[in-house]
């Protein structure tokens, strides 16, 4: 799903983390730098990625690359996620609850990213357990890859939507 040129011009890029590692050689020390980069389009549409390049540009440059071909649709109502999910990746936890309007999003830094990238205005979440960034990414990737829509639930419940959009408003307050 790579997208248009035109639309490159609208999507929020942010980057998250920049790594330098040093190999030592005979001659001296030999730099090399990654870097991990989340791309949106602020509507519900999010991917990252992760670049690796002796210059710190040309990390940036493969990351956004890997982001905007690797990019998911998350469903967001009202501003905020449709219900609470805890998303795992190796030893970060990471917890993601939908706010009511005016929450705003209370985060840290790496997952505030995802959450500007993606259009989520109203969210509380936490890391708990590593902070490590890329670890991070991928567990709040996982768990919004995980949430569902209501009018998902609905129809495979074989239930009103009202009734969906009723209960996860309920659980949320």
């Amino acid at each position: 799903m790579v997208s248009a040129p035109k639309e490159n011009e609208q999507l929020i890029e942010k980057i998250i983390f920049i790594n330098r590692v040093a190999k030592v050689h005979k001659g001296g020390r030999r730099f090399r730098f990654s870097a991990i980069v989340v791309v949106g389009d602020g509507a519900g549409r999010v991917g990252y990625g992760l670049g690796k390049a002796p210059e710190v540009p040309d990390a940036i440059r493969k990351a956004l690359e890997k982001a905007r071909k690797n990019m998911i649709k998350v469903p967001v109502i009202e501003g905020t996620i449709p219900h609470p999910i805890i998303g795992e990746y190796g030893a970060a936890k990471v917890l993601l609850k939908p706010g009511p309007p005016g929450t705003g999003v209370i985060a840290g830094s790496t997952v505030r990213a995802i959450m500007d990238a993606v259009g989520i205005r109203d969210v509380v979440t936490k890391c708990i357990r590593s902070t490590n960034p890329h670890n991070v990414v991928k567990a709040t990737f996982q768990a919004l890859e995980s949430l569902q829509s209501p009018e998902y639930v609905a129809k495979k419940r074989g239930i009103p939507l009202e009734k969906v959009s009723g209960e996860s408003h309920g659980e949320a307050a």
